[in-house]
């Protein structure tokens, strides 16, 4: 039986929890899609119920600082990511959904990110670097909320490029205390993308001391391969899409995780609230 809360039992269970929201896309600074509209209804859900929130996403290329005034964070950018034996600068650039007074972090690098568009180029084909790309996002977030010397209590990760943010946290950075008790969830979307990533991402990742045998899947790293990934490293799982690939959702089937069937944007508030509470939080 579905629990129903009223508004003020939703902002109990809420009040004072620190959710962070890491997603391959959020509108408004990307065209609205089912993964960048959830991006900013969940946040916004939280923080509506008393919630502490932070966001992190990409700084694509075609998003348009001076319109959305995204300005640098000195203080939390200047550090390097080594990305298969590679120094890559990281910068951090903030800025505000305003309507919502929600602010939202940008990872970004010029060799990463500066070109205009997300995943692919004008003829639809997926970028070489789509793989390194998404390695640099999961460590950027890290360190970048190392540096913030913020403990949520949940880590929401939505969309394929953020799919790598749970094997990291659970592997390359199992010592670190910030995240010792933060639980993470992954929404399980449909199908963003055709073929393949680079067939060298599992060495680059193994680069980083993670063993092949855990992501062996990764040997052919197309969608559906990355997203059994994060699904084996996240505590929860919610289906986000009426229609998921069989294989995939075979895959998180035989995980024994709390799982959240697809439930659409009108009952998402209660359905994620009732969620986070009982089944993650628990």
């Amino acid at each position: 039986m579905q629990l129903r809360f009223s508004d003020k039992q939703k902002k109990v269970f809420m009040n004072g929890k620190k959710i962070l929201f890491v997603s391959s896309e959020l509108v408004p600074y990307l065209p609205e899609n089912p993964v960048s509209l959830m991006s900013y209804e969940a946040p916004r859900m939280v923080n509506s119920n008393g919630g502490q929130i932070r966001i992190f996403m990409p700084r694509y290329g075609n998003i348009n600082e001076r319109r959305h005034q995204l300005h640098e964070v000195i203080r939390l950018s200047g550090m390097n990511l080594v990305i298969n034996d590679m120094d890559m600068p990281l910068i951090i650039k903030v800025a505000s959904i305003p309507k919502e007074r929600i602010q939202v972090y940008f990872i970004d690098n010029e060799e990463y990110f500066k070109r205009k568009a997300t995943f692919a180029d004008s003829e639809g084909n997926l970028f070489p670097d789509n793989d390194e790309r998404a390695i640099f996002f999961a460590k950027g977030v890290v360190e970048t909320v190392k540096k913030l010397n913020w403990s949520p209590d949940i880590i929401h990760v939505h969309g394929w490029m953020a799919s790598l943010l749970p094997l990291y946290l659970r592997e390359y950075y199992a010592d670190e205390p910030l995240f010792a008790d933060s639980k993470i969830v992954t929404s399980i979307y449909n199908k963003s993308f055709e073929g393949e990533l680079d067939g060298e991402m599992i060495n680059k990742i193994a680069f980083d001391g993670i063993d092949k045998d855990q992501i062996s899947s990764l040997s052919k790293p197309d969608y559906n391969n990355l997203l059994k990934v994060a699904a084996d490293y996240s505590d929860a799982i919610i289906l986000a899409a009426e229609e998921v690939a069989e294989d995939l959702k075979n895959h998180i089937d035989n995980l024994s995780k709390p799982v959240l069937p697809y439930v659409s944007l009108q009952e998402a508030e209660e359905a994620y609230t009732n969620f986070y509470n009982t089944e993650v939080l628990k």
